[in-house]
């Protein structure tokens, strides 16, 4: 029961960030994510890539696993009672996180890869020539009059940008390929990361700072109706269900390979068209990273959330509850704030730290996002 009243504290505070972020998305900035990182003061024990603190791990260097959000909240779960000996030893205050700063946190790290797998810039380089790439894109000097090169590219560190551009290029590539009777190259997820690690460390494109930014998606289902996406993309063909567990570079890979099979002229996208859309199919479904909600009701009850949650006696909310919306960050947001004071609880009465696997965070989040 003391394990029970312990997480009714936090579960209560976290029903209330849930519906404070109750939208289909939280528009998120990567830039302001940023200065997130650095001022919550996470730079001073951790670095990305290298670039910050030595105390804890290179974030960074944790990309060799497949991360997903709901993995990298179980994460920050898991390490939240070292990270805060850590902040006390060193006399840093934790600052407050709310779910708007935690989902431009979750901006942050989505724009350093770390939802994407690892590439390699060797096998980048072989692909960028196999695939025909290089026949019409130099890397500082234009080939052909309508090819940029890559030193002049926009998009090498901007997912929803690379998007779009790949979208609105295929027709361009699609009447090149013709004229050089080369067959339409079909790429894969782990193609595109590799000739992506390639470009964005070659001198002429180094150092360029990756951003990564969501809206609220309040456009998305306008556009996607006026450009006639929904015409072909409705029923067993509904994106919805298609694309969720996607990051951006899948559906990059899944918009060129789908151009040949499009009509001659699809729809122009302008990157603001392109951002709604998929901040409206896609974001909210990849940030609530939901699992099974019939195994997170057991999560639910193997950590003691029902005994108060279900319970109108102990005035906790009862959970799940309609009208409340859950992901990682707004997960990450409830643990930021009332996390420290539940852990010196849990220790002064001998409790344990719940951990969670990234599949029980998951299904956690299904539970809680259940009620209808």
């Amino acid at each position: 029961m003391a394990t029970a009243t312990l997480m009714m504290r936090f579960l209560a505070a976290l029903s209330i960030s849930a519906a404070a972020a109750h939208a289909a998305v939280i528009a998120a900035n990567s830039s302001r994510g940023a200065q997130l990182f650095e001022s919550l003061h996470c730079i001073e024990c951790h670095s990305i890539n290298g670039a910050g603190g030595e105390v804890g791990p290179d974030l960074g260097r944790l990309i060799d696993r497949s991360f997903t959000p709901a993995l990298l909240a179980a994460t920050m779960w898991n390490h939240a009672p070292t990270m805060w000996q850590a902040m006390k030893a060193q006399n840093i205050q934790a600052g407050d996180l709310p779910p708007q700063a935690a989902a431009d946190l979750f901006a942050f790290f989505y724009s350093r890869g770390f939802f994407n797998r690892p590439g390699d810039a060797a096998r980048g380089k072989r692909d960028f020539a196999a695939l025909h790439c290089a026949d019409c894109h130099g890397l500082t000097q234009p080939k052909l009059p309508a090819a940029k090169p890559v030193s002049e590219w926009q998009t090498l560190e901007h997912p929803i940008a690379l998007a779009d551009a790949m979208w609105n290029h295929a027709v361009n590539m699609r009447e090149e390929f013709q004229k050089r009777n080369i067959a339409w190259p079909e790429l894969t997820s782990q193609e595109l990361t590799d000739i992506l690690v390639y470009l964005r460390h070659l001198p002429a494109t180094r150092g360029v700072t990756p951003h990564f930014e969501i809206s609220a998606g309040e456009n998305g289902e306008e556009f996607f109706q006026s450009k006639g996406c929904a015409a072909c993309h409705a029923g067993t063909l509904a994106l919805e269900s298609r694309i969720k567990g996607m990051t951006l570079i899948d559906i990059a890979v899944a918009m060129w390979n789908h151009a040949p099979k499009m009509a001659p002229q699809p729809p122009t996208l302008d990157l603001e068209q392109m951002r709604s859309i998929l901040s409206f199919l896609w974001a909210r479904q990849f940030f609530e990273d939901s699992g099974n909600s019939g195994a997170g009701e057991k999560v639910f009850v193997s950590k003691n959330c029902v005994e108060c949650h279900n319970n109108p006696a102990s005035g906790a909310p009862h959970l799940p509850a309609p009208g409340q919306s859950f992901n990682g960050a707004t997960m990450v947001s409830a643990l930021w704030g009332h996390g420290p004071r539940m852990m010196q609880q849990m220790q002064a009465q001998h409790v344990p730290w719940p951990r969670f696997e990234s599949a029980e965070m998951s299904n956690l989040v299904a539970y809680l996002n259940s009620a209808k």
